[in-house]
């Protein structure tokens, strides 16, 4: 296909917002699922379907309410993920407005801690979900790093090795989400922690999700719609 006729295509397909990505072949990939992935992925999904979300109620952003679609958005996956894991401790990757936060944040044990991390603080944004009171107990707090420099993860080493599931949402810039990667794999992680990667099927992000090692699942269908995936970072591809 000539780059007109595929401008011609990509003209051709209405939806609100497109983006260009690319298809693969699996018989090559580099990992393939756990048998645990497998599993929890299948209960997520599960759970998803009746998981509601009031966390989100009475909140004064004008920001789209991205988090009622689903599938094709991927917040009732992350709280359903929080609800079938039980993580004591969940990192994110990328607050920004804070939407994946809240929906990561609403079904945390009493005991679980939720640490967002951002290069700008939650309340520099004017449409922002979150409110100081979401911060008050001190079970979800906002850390201002950058986890993707060289040795930018160092500091909080202790952190990471501790965490159950990890959710990078980062600037899909074609280097970031790489740097997080390669970050990430100095560390001594969890047996059982889960990554889960967005946006894995915009194009800056096909090389990078396709290179990753560990065993992996694309659960776009399920998430969101511009890519899901989630690792099983010390799991053995057993299928």
């Amino acid at each position: 296909m000539t780059l007109d006729e595929l401008n011609r295509k990509f003209a051709e397909v209405s939806a609100r917002h497109k983006e260009v990505s690319i298809i693969a072949s699996m018989d090559d990939e580099p990992a393939r699922p756990s048998r645990r992935l497998m599993d929890i992925a299948l209960k997520a999904v599960s759970v998803a379907m009746d998981v509601a979300l009031p966390i989100y109620e009475g909140r004064a952003s004008r920001e789209p309410h991205w988090f009622d679609t689903w599938p094709g958005e991927h917040y009732r996956l992350l709280a359903a993920l929080v609800r079938t894991l039980k993580p004591k401790t969940v990192i994110e990757i990328g607050t920004f407005t804070g939407m994946g936060t809240l929906a990561l944040a609403q079904d945390l044990q009493p005991s679980g801690t939720l640490t967002t991390f951002d290069l700008l603080a939650w309340n520099s944004f004017a449409d922002t979900w979150l409110a100081p009171a979401d911060f008050s107990e001190g079970r979800v707090r906002q850390v201002l790093h950058d986890i993707s420099t060289p040795g930018g993860i160092e500091p909080h080493r202790a952190l990471f090795e501790s965490a159950d599931l990890i959710f990078v949402d980062g600037p899909k810039d074609g280097r970031t989400e790489a740097d997080i990667l390669v970050n990430l794999s100095t560390l001594n992680l969890s047996r059982n922690v889960v990554v889960v990667f967005d946006d894995i099927r915009v194009v800056n992000m096909i090389d990078i999700w396709r290179r990753v090692a560990q065993p992996k699942l694309d659960l776009t269908s399920f998430g969101h719609w511009s890519g899901t995936g989630l690792i099983d970072w010390n799991g053995t591809s057993d299928l």
